[in-house]
């Protein structure tokens, strides 16, 4: 998805900023020690943006050189982490030791949000690792350290909107349910139990406006269905939940089309827990 979702935009700035000493490269004790920094254009714009949030007042005006800025070390950062490891690598760490019921969802910035909009669902130990704008290819890169090292009895895994959106570039079905079975393979080879939830409807991205993602959402929720069936999976069906009849999303539960309100998480939460409580019968029985 749109980068806004994890950084705000920038404001009216001078097109130089001080240099910054070069990170650091190839092997070295602490990689997320030696991303590029952030620009100071951006922490000021943070911090402004944050008051005027909480003031209630409309965001600081942003301009092309501040926004130009923005992208090169937006792209700097993938290219140094294009896993994304380093977003939970110091929350991982501080995390206390797996409860018998810990849950780890796994996803893009429709999980990432969850827990910002709908913050109660996240009671007990259950964790959040969304990341917003990833693909598949990117959860894979980080699932051992997102999801197996965290031990849960659980793995809810959401994925494939990024990929349908281009966000990686060219890709295929083939390669997105790859990706997806390959999770699947990981979490299962160290006993865990997987929750597949499907693709949330979506008529358009705004951020990618020629591409039209519904039938291809469709046709990759009838894979993820038949392969929960396969490998003896909960399926989570969100998309029949929260379809508007038109494979997309009402601005009820999305304003954006994508990315659920409040409402559209409270639609999503019955869903969640009953394929949950399903997941926990499931290993009951299996052992």
């Amino acid at each position: 998805m749109k980068s806004w979702i994890i950084w705000p935009l920038l404001a009216a700035a001078p097109a130089t900023v001080a240099a910054e000493p070069a990170p650091k490269v190839g092997v070295v004790a602490d990689p997320c020690a030696n991303l590029p920094p952030m620009p100071a254009i951006v922490s000021d714009y943070m911090t402004r943006a944050k008051a005027a949030a909480a003031a209630g007042e409309p965001l600081p005006p942003r301009s092309e050189a501040g926004m130009g800025i923005y992208r090169q070390w937006q792209q700097e950062l993938l290219l140094a982490d294009y896993p994304g490891l380093c977003r939970y690598a110091e929350a991982n760490r501080a995390l206390p030791p797996a409860t018998a019921d810990r849950v780890v969802f796994m996803g893009d910035s429709i999980t990432e949000l969850w827990l910002r909009e709908q913050p109660s669902f996240f009671t007990g130990d259950r964790i959040d690792r969304g990341i917003g704008g990833q693909t598949t290819t990117q959860m894979v890169a980080r699932f051992r350290a997102d999801a197996i090292a965290l031990e849960p009895r659980i793995v809810h895994i959401m994925a494939g909107t990024n990929d349908i959106a281009g966000n990686g570039g060219p890709t295929s079905l083939d390669r997105i349910e790859a990706n997806i079975r390959t999770m699947v393979d990981l979490a299962q080879a160290h006993g865990i139990e997987v929750v597949l939830g499907s693709v949330l409807p979506a008529q358009r991205f705004d951020w990618r406006p020629g591409i039209d993602p519904a039938d291809t959402i469709a046709a990759l929720n009838e894979r993820l269905r038949k392969l929960a069936a396969d490998k003896g999976l909960v399926y989570a069906d969100y998309y029949s939940a929260l379809d508007n009849g038109e494979g997309g999303l009402s601005k009820e539960h999305a304003e954006d089309g994508v990315h659920p309100t409040p409402a559209g998480y409270a639609a999503m939460r019955p869903v969640a827990e009953r394929a949950l409580a399903a997941a926990r019968a499931s290993e009951l029985e299996g052992g």
